[in-house]
């Protein structure tokens, strides 16, 4: 290394603690390791029920930001990235949102998603280039996540995110800088089995509250009737057997009839519905949608 910046001692950070439970990991056989390993995992849920008080306001928010066009926006470096990345991409074929409604950023680029990007956490303005071509602002939030809490890469965008009026939130797996986002949810799972590999059960912790944003956000949002994922986008066979399956459920057509209207409606589940269940061509069934807001409970009631 030439000329090397100060390093700080992270000693104190809970992810970087060694845990007492694998001090003799490397004396362990297979079987042991793996209990071992699932013993540490099964302490992950345990750990996000406990920040449900400080997830409920982040989603209120999310929710609130996207009634008015606004978008969630994830971003980290390493794991915490990637996991930013896989669950923005997971909403659009699972609820049928434009991608410019949630974004995933991981630091050093798409790339870094196969490939460590060094040094790319280290820089506390390489978020810049990537708001600007978003052009984050008000309306937006924002969210840093960062294992450790202490990310320059996500601590310094969570700054700029502020300054540019955007609602910011900062998922950690140890305690967070006091201030550092309008909305800090610590996911505190203690220690790695393999000291700082935070892969393992702060990136279990962190999926598992992403999974939850998300998630929550939609239904919020009408993209859900009961428990059925209505505003997917059928897209393989898979998806569009599923379409085929509420359709058949629920209005009573047989599954000739349900893929039929899927084909009809571009594989729209949700059009498909309200068609099947109001009895309408599509255009009316996609006014009474709009009419709605897309609930289609408001529409066809309890679903069976």
């Amino acid at each position: 290394m030439n000329d090397p910046q100060p390093i700080p001692d992270r000693s104190r950070v809970l992810t970087e603690q060694r845990n007492a439970a694998s001090r003799d990991l490397d004396k362990l056989s297979v079987a042991e390791t793996l209990l071992l390993i699932n013993d540490e995992d099964a302490r992950v849920a345990a750990a996000v029920r406990v920040a449900i008080p400080a997830l409920t306001p982040l989603v209120d928010a999310v929710v609130a930001a996207m009634k008015q066009g606004g978008r969630l926006i994830y971003f980290g470096a390493g794991t915490s990235g990637r996991l930013g990345v896989l669950d923005a991409s997971e909403c659009p074929p699972t609820f049928h949102t434009d991608p410019s409604m949630v974004v995933g950023i991981i630091a050093g680029g798409d790339g870094a998603l196969r490939k460590s990007v060094e040094g790319a956490e280290d820089d506390p303005d390489g978020i810049a280039p990537q708001f600007d071509e978003l052009k984050v602002g008000k309306g937006d939030v924002v969210v840093g996540i960062a294992a450790g809490g202490t990310t320059p890469y996500v601590i310094g965008g969570l700054k700029l995110a502020k300054t540019r009026g955007a609602a910011t939130g900062l998922i950690a797996c140890a305690k967070a800088p006091a201030g550092a986002a309008d909305h800090i949810v610590e996911l505190l799972v203690g220690p790695e089995v393999v000291t700082g590999s935070t892969r393992m059960k702060a990136g279990t912790a962190t999926k598992l509250a992403l999974n939850m944003v998300t998630t929550t956000a939609m239904v919020q949002l009408g993209k859900t009737w009961g428990n059925l994922m209505v505003d997917l986008r059928v897209s393989n066979a898979k998806l569009i057997d599923r379409g085929a399956r509420i359709l058949t459920s629920q209005c009573g057509v047989s599954r000739d009839e349900a893929l039929a209207l899927l084909k009809q409606t571009s594989g729209r589940v949700k059009l498909a519905l309200v068609m099947a269940g109001r009895k309408l061509d599509a255009a009316a069934a996609q006014r009474l949608l709009d009419q709605h807001g897309g609930r289609l409970r408001e529409i066809l009631g309890e679903p069976k």
